[in-house]
């Protein structure tokens, strides 16, 4: 080779690295720019639906919901884990998250149509999405050792059979086809956790979840609820500004504070146990967190323009009640995956408990459909519930001696060091 192949070669190197072999990556990285980019980029479509459920606060309505943002978070989960397992920060990984941004922004402009007009729109592009997808970890795992080849083809399958399915989907009725997403959603999920649960110990390995991983779920949590703060200020800017409606606001912005607060309090950046079951819960249990806090935000406008009713509406009530519900559960049940949970039982079991019984008041709080401004503080209390708790229990374990702790730390995890 002559000197500026070479200097071609070496640039080249750098620049376009082939995918990173299962099991390379590495444990301990800080997520970049890039990735931080993308998931802005995916938000707006998870506001898109939202905007779209707020104006459509029905049984139908949330339907459509859940099936689009059930696709949308899919999409993102299967483009994070490829980047996580074989993707590296040079051009070629930036080309291929710039070719993802490119499908995903016109589907962003079908959601609030998909299911009506767009739909078929929505359903050819969201296909070409998939696609895109599968043909990514097609070109990762043509260079996978055999261990891995099973993973990996599985991977490759699904996806295009997603990409198959939404793309012959636009031609089918619309109820049909938004019913038919649905049900892709749940076999999708459903596959997904075959693969990593039936993962041999080699492959579990490379499949656990990274420091990166905790930090990419909880930041996409964090501008999912942003989305409620966006939603506040919507209805805000619609309606006459007074003491009431200014009050009902802020008080919906607590109410997702609170959320905040629950989520990052109890189970945000924390490790799972490092075992196929804890690594599939924990990562499906985000999907219903996640979809709840988007679906809590889209219900905000609507309690914000009700501010002077004698009693909330019944939707508005309802999803925002039934959502902060959902939180609490969904939390503990993400809880009960973490490593945290055995090492420190005495706080999580009663949690746990506490979390359930302050989930049923939610409910019945929804039911009773109060004024919106007692509504919002009803929720503000309860979500505050669990934390006192916590605070409770901290503070009354603040003088245990450092050695008793370490030591009554040490004893589950050696059990499951016994048990894996």
């Amino acid at each position: 080779m002559t000197p500026r192949h070479e200097q071609w070669a070496r640039l080249r190197s750098q620049l376009w690295r082939p995918p990173r072999a299962h099991g390379e990556q590495p444990r301990e990285r800080v997520v970049g720019p890039l990735e931080l980019f993308y998931d802005l980029v995916v938000v707006v479509l998870v506001a898109q639906a939202a905007h779209h459920l707020a104006e459509h606060l029905t049984w139908r309505g949330l339907g459509e919901f859940a099936a689009v943002f059930a696709l949308v978070w899919i999409a993102w989960l299967n483009g994070s884990l490829h980047h996580e397992l074989h993707g590296h920060d040079d051009a070629r990984g930036r080309s291929l998250f710039l070719l993802q941004i490119l499908v995903l922004v016109p589907l962003g402009a079908f959601i609030p149509e998909a299911g009506g007009a767009r739909g078929v729109a929505f359903a050819v592009d969201a296909g070409v999405l998939f696609a895109v997808l599968a043909v990514l970890w097609l070109l990762a795992a043509r260079g996978d050792s055999p261990e891995f080849r099973r993973p990996s083809r599985l991977f490759v399958s699904g996806t295009a059979v997603c990409a198959i399915v939404l793309a012959a989907s636009a031609a089918l009725p619309a109820g049909v086809r938004v019913l038919t997403w649905g049900l892709l959603a749940v076999v999708y999920l459903a596959g997904f956790a075959v693969v990593i649960g039936t993962a041999t110990p080699v492959q579990s390995v490379a499949l656990s979840v990274t420091h990166a991983l905790t930090e990419r779920f909880g930041l996409f949590i964090i501008i999912v609820l942003g989305e409620t703060v966006t939603a506040v200020v919507d209805g805000l800017a619609h309606e006459p500004t007074n003491a009431l409606t200014l009050a009902v606001g802020l008080v919906a912005v607590v109410v997702g504070f609170g959320a905040w607060w629950t989520y990052f309090d109890f189970a945000g950046h924390r490790l799972p146990r490092p075992t196929r079951a804890s690594t599939v819960q924990w990562m499906l249990v985000h999907l219903p967190l996640t979809a709840t806090v988007a679906a809590m935000g889209a219900a905000m406008v609507g309690l914000v323009e009700h501010a002077h009713d004698s009693r909330t509406p019944a939707a508005t009530a309802w999803v925002l009640c039934g959502g902060a519900a959902v939180v609490l559960c969904t939390t503990m049940v993400l809880a009960s995956s973490l490593r945290v949970w055995h090492l420190d039982r005495g706080l999580y079991r009663p949690l746990a408990r506490t979390c359930v019984a302050v989930a049923v008041v939610c409910v019945g709080v929804g039911a009773a459909r109060p004024a919106p401004l007692v509504l919002g503080l009803a929720l503000v209390i309860l979500l505050g519930i669990p934390w006192g708790l916590a605070v409770a229990y901290r503070l009354s374990h603040e003088e245990k001696p450092a050695a008793e702790e370490e030591e009554g730390a040490a004893v589950p995890e050696a059990q499951d060091d016994n048990r894996r």
